[in-house]
């Protein structure tokens, strides 16, 4: 029996990805261990490697092909002593996958073509064909556990596909209102595309990315769900640029600290003095973690990821550098592992280097808080002794989930902040 070739989950939240490349063609012998393809996921592209040895038989899923589901078979291995004539009984279920751009085209050409008009009774449950509710398996484990019936639940992820906020939301009355909601939601309505083509406005098209999709998902989910607020700072840096300085001038090229790592390693601090800070809402629980695993805002090509310092607050100036500089470079090339970028406490989003002196970044969830650094700049003053003088003045606003953090809570977090970003002396006691 030929050996199936399972599209794998590369992170524990991945439930489809994209078949990006083939590296191994038909007929090609592959060893256990050998890179045969290439897996876009919703943050990154990774290489998957053969676990067993054999000969490409058949491969069942083109490069190019998306939303493959996790477990879905992609490619027969055939083993030793075994041909091609052994593939003829063998049959898999076609993986689900989404029509492409020109599949929706072609579509749709043919149904105006065809000159039948049919009229179609409107479609109340998307999630359900041929008898079978498509759902991830969270949301399946948690409606089971609520005894509900998921054929009555009206998925929004997907192609119609339940999700766990779809469960978690459910209520009798949301399956009742389901064919008015869905009246409403397919009402006409201009889009960019179709507006910009209206007015005769030239643009570029680029198709979405897994990656700028989750991103989208993540951000809408946020904002929508979690109730946030904001506190800001001020906070005079001039003591800090005069550390960073002397710190750089004794390394002599060996490492060179940044502001950002001076904020990493003062959150990291700062939220062991205050750790009901460095938590995040789970329904009906709130988590408090140990350490502070701090997750950094970097900019990509194919938009924002958030790699991870560990137990940043055990860490010193010299190792936070290096170990982000390291992160933000594999961040770019997209060859981050998902350990190093999923499950973090607390971020940081800084874009101070761009001049913006002060914004309100968006949760990034399950975390609680997320912290908007702006820019150094310098500003009148009035010091204690009554004169007027000059600073460097950083601002800096505390997003938080009000569900999980109390506004006392927050205010008390960045104070002890400010202590140490206008103290750094302190971060070494």
């Amino acid at each position: 029996m030929p050996i199936e070739i399972l599209m794998p989950a590369l992170s524990p939240t991945m439930e489809e990805g994209t078949l990006s490349t083939w590296l191994k063609k038909e007929g090609e012998t592959v060893e256990s261990g050998d890179v045969i393809a290439e897996i876009e996921t919703d943050k990154a592209t990774m290489e998957v490697e053969a676990v067993d040895e054999g000969i490409i038989g058949k491969i069942l899923v083109e490069s190019g092909v998306e939303n493959v589901p996790v477990n879905t078979p992609i490619a027969l291995l055939l083993e030793e002593g075994e041909d091609k004539s052994t593939l003829d009984d063998y049959s898999a279920a076609k993986p689900e996958v989404k029509e492409t751009v020109s599949e929706q085209e072609d579509k749709t050409k043919t149904e105006k073509d065809s000159n039948v008009n049919t009229a179609t009774a409107p479609q109340t449950q998307p999630t359900s064909a041929g008898g079978r509710v498509f759902a991830s398996p969270l949301a399946r484990r948690i409606a089971n556990d609520k005894g509900i019936d998921l054929v009555i639940v009206q998925g929004s992820g997907p192609r119609g596909r339940i999700v766990k906020a779809d469960v978690n939301n459910f209520t009798p009355s949301t399956a009742q209102s389901t064919a008015s909601q869905e009246s409403s939601s397919k009402a006409p309505s201009t889009g960019a595309k179709k507006l910009a083509d209206l007015l005769g406005m030239s643009y570029r098209e680029e198709k979405v990315s897994n990656i700028r999709k989750t991103i989208a998902s993540r951000l809408t989910e946020s904002k929508t769900t979690v109730p946030h607020f904001y506190l800001t700072i001020e906070t005079n840096i001039d003591q800090l640029l005069s550390v960073r300085k002397q710190i750089n001038d004794v390394a002599n090229g060996e490492y060179k600290i940044s502001v950002n790592d001076f904020i990493i390693k003062a959150n990291a601090i700062a939220l062991q003095k205050v750790p009901d800070a460095n938590a995040s809402w789970n329904d009906d629980s709130i988590l408090y973690y140990d350490h502070s695993d701090i997750s950094v805002a970097v900019a990509t090509p194919t938009g924002l990821i958030t790699p991870i310092i560990k137990k940043a607050e055990t860490k010193g100036l010299a190792e936070i550098s290096m170990e982000m500089k390291d992160l933000a470079g594999r961040a770019r090339d997209g060859a981050l592992k998902p350990e190093e970028y999923q499950g973090g406490t607390f971020s940081i989003s800084n874009l101070g280097m761009f001049g913006v002196s002060e914004f309100s970044a968006i949760i990034n969830p399950p975390q609680g808080c997320i912290l908007a650094v702006g820019a150094g700049e310098r500003k009148p003053i009035i010091k204690a002794n009554g004169d007027i003088g000059t600073a460097t003045i950083m601002k800096a606003t505390l997003s938080v989930d009000h569900r999980v953090v109390d506004g006392a809570v927050g205010a008390e977090y960045l104070k002890v902040l400010k202590q140490y970003l206008e103290n750094p002396a302190m971060m070494l006691v």
